[in-house]
């Protein structure tokens, strides 16, 4: 499985524990990362990214940076990128400021060239802005193919972390945070994205929290570590933050595990308020993923057992 992961890294720590899943996973042998693309528009994310990708041993991974208006709000865990033990960074990475990245749009078009036809999975978990944006890139040096043809040929499945199928609490119209940061793009995506989508709606994350004991316990393998260290200054234990963005992760690799059931298929179509609407239809190209109480623990374990697993190798 060729994996591309797009995420808003440091808005929530649950990008970080899907970054060091999908890493452990490709240690198993299960995928191969491609590349990562970010569009929280923070000088501070891709240097992050850069840390985990070197902590689990692919310092060379490619990473994308949108170019966007800059986030007004800190992160709480972006500054373990500049974290320094006496004058030695503590998670040594090679990307100085998100905008020394390439382009995000610039890098999804040359990883998609590069890989055989009908291969690719494309992972989103954060703001539509990136993958939406691409569906109206040009032909260019790369390839003649404009972004929704060359997606339509080298794509095989979308699965994104986004909306809200279910009733959440007493609310039966809930917008999704990672939707409606972007309702424009969200409303592009969704409207001409050409190949199958699977959706992790927000009542699946919320329903499997990731466990306060294995933050305390499962990743002392090492002094420091990137994603327990960066989960302790998000939200500290014993809070037990949801694990949306690892759902579409984990599906999006193996989606044959049975770890999650799907909806009958449809059309999501997303609302001015950001509300995505799913309505039922034959052939439709839509699911989204369900979860029995047969499931959960399930889930939660192989989420747990994924995040926490020691790096096969290590750049360090």
């Amino acid at each position: 499985m060729k994996i591309i992961f797009d995420t808003d890294i440091g808005n929530d720590v649950d990008d970080a524990l899907a970054l060091g899943l999908l890493h452990a996973l490709a240690d198993r042998g299960a995928c191969e990362l491609l590349g990562v693309t970010i569009t929280r528009s923070d000088e501070l994310a891709g240097p992050y990214v850069d840390a985990v990708n070197t902590f689990y041993g692919r310092p060379n991974l490619p990473i994308g940076f949108i170019r966007a208006k800059p986030e007004t709000d800190a992160s709480k865990f972006l500054l373990l990128a500049d974290a320094r033990d006496g004058e030695r960074l503590r998670y040594p990475h090679d990307l100085k400021r998100s905008s020394d990245a390439p382009d995000s749009l610039r890098l999804l078009r040359q990883l998609l060239v590069a890989q055989p036809d009908g291969s690719v999975v494309m992972v989103q978990v954060g703001y539509f802005s990136n993958f939406a944006a691409l569906l109206d890139t040009p032909g260019d040096d790369l390839s003649s193919l404009k972004g929704r043809d060359l997606i339509k040929q080298k794509v095989k499945l979308l699965s994104v972390m986004a909306g809200a199928f279910q009733t959440i609490g007493d609310n039966n119209h809930y917008p999704e945070f990672n939707v409606y940061k972007d309702i424009p793009a969200a409303q592009k995506l969704s409207r001409d994205w050409p190949t199958p989508i699977v959706w992790s709606g927000f009542e699946i994350g919320i329903a499997l929290p990731y466990p306060a004991v294995s933050i305390e316990r499962d990743f002392r393998f090492v002094t420091h570590h990137p994603l327990a260290e960066a989960y302790q200054l998000y939200s500290p234990t014993p809070h037990e933050r949801p694990t949306w963005d690892l759902t579409s992760a984990l599906y999006a690799v193996l989606p044959d595990r049975g770890f999650f059931g799907l909806s009958e298929a449809g059309t999501v179509t997303v609302e001015v308020d950001g509300f995505t609407r799913f309505t039922p239809q034959a052939n439709g190209r839509d699911r989204f993923l369900k979860l029995d109480s047969t499931q959960v623990g399930r889930v939660r374990e192989a989420l747990v057992q994924l995040s926490s697993q020691p790096p096969k190798a290590t750049g360090k």
